[in-house]
């Protein structure tokens, strides 16, 4: 687990030195760099390795997703209240199921719940917030 820290830590620091770089020309791109800073090495963070981590360090997946969402409901002009966007969105996703892949990684998967466990807090914690 100490390589996966140093390597976060290295990343983090060359993200951290890419907004610095990008502050006087595009200070919007840094500030987005800075605030989606942890949510970018989360992946790191689990200690997720090969064909997984590969597949869900990038957005691609949603991205495809969204996509098929918005080529599904480009036609709809006026939407009437959150219910009919719930019912769009659930007939979009049924029908880009069938085009969907098997994510590539898919047999870590166990690996990927074992991590996001461990960093969960204990129930006991959990039922006092609630």
């Amino acid at each position: 687990m100490r390589g996966i820290s140093i390597r976060r830590d290295r990343a983090a620091r060359v993200l951290g030195r890419l907004a610095g770089s990008l502050e006087g020309d595009h200070p919007g791109a840094a500030a987005s760099i800075r605030e989606g800073l942890e949510e970018t090495l989360t992946v790191q963070r689990l200690g997720l390795t090969g064909a997984l981590q590969r597949t869900l360090r990038t957005t691609n997946i949603i991205e495809n997703l969204n996509g098929s969402v918005e080529r599904y409901t480009r036609n709809v002009k006026r939407w009437r209240g959150g219910q009919m966007i719930q019912r769009w969105v659930a007939s979009a996703l049924v029908e880009a199921e069938p085009r969907f892949r098997r994510v590539r990684g898919y047999r870590d998967l166990q690996y990927l719940v074992g991590a996001i466990d461990a960093l969960a807090p204990p129930d006991d914690v959990v039922a006092e917030v609630a």
